[in-house]
């Protein structure tokens, strides 16, 4: 297993995952227009909910593709993490919405694995990730991103609990 590589991996998902909770701290309403414009779903419900913004995408992008190469990576890479964390956290989103739970509810699961799963097949042939590599990255981002979130929490930072 690819200890080092997986370790980076898993700080540029942080940095991903974690942008747009800390930008919405420092901006408060700024710049958070919906992805989704609005937009219903056939089904009548949001594509992705209010919470999925221009802002956080934005910064997702940023944080990542220029904080790579501050641990080893390229921003290419960095660029791939984050644009493929924020297309999984899209994904989860959108499904969300279609199992009608609210704007940043918890799904278990859901709100981890394509946000991590994605990232990592991304980046697979580039890195030279093994399957193990990813089910590893994978499982310790579920793991991780429930701990942290909630030391979010408590430090205030994030608005709900994971």
């Amino acid at each position: 297993m690819q200890v080092i590589v997986v370790f980076q991996i898993l700080v540029l998902l942080a940095l991903a995952n974690g942008a747009p909770v800390i930008a919405k701290k420092v901006l408060g309403n700024r710049f958070s227009y919906p992805l989704d414009c609005g937009i219903r779903f056939v089904d009548g419900r949001p594509l992705f909910g209010p919470s999925k913004t221009l802002r956080g995408l934005a910064f997702a992008l940023v944080v990542t593709t220029g904080l790579a190469p501050l641990i080893g990576l390229d921003l290419k890479t960095g660029a791939v993490v984050g644009a493929a964390a924020m297309i999984g956290d899209l994904f989860s989103s959108f499904l969300k919405r279609r199992m009608n739970l609210p704007a940043s509810s918890q799904a278990l699961g859901l709100d981890q694995v394509p946000e991590s799963l994605l990232p990592l097949l991304a980046c697979r042939e580039a890195l030279s990730l093994t399957a193990i590599d990813i089910a590893a990255a994978v499982a310790v981002f579920f793991v991780g991103e429930l701990l942290l979130s909630r030391l979010l929490y408590k430090l205030r930072i994030r608005d709900r609990p994971y």
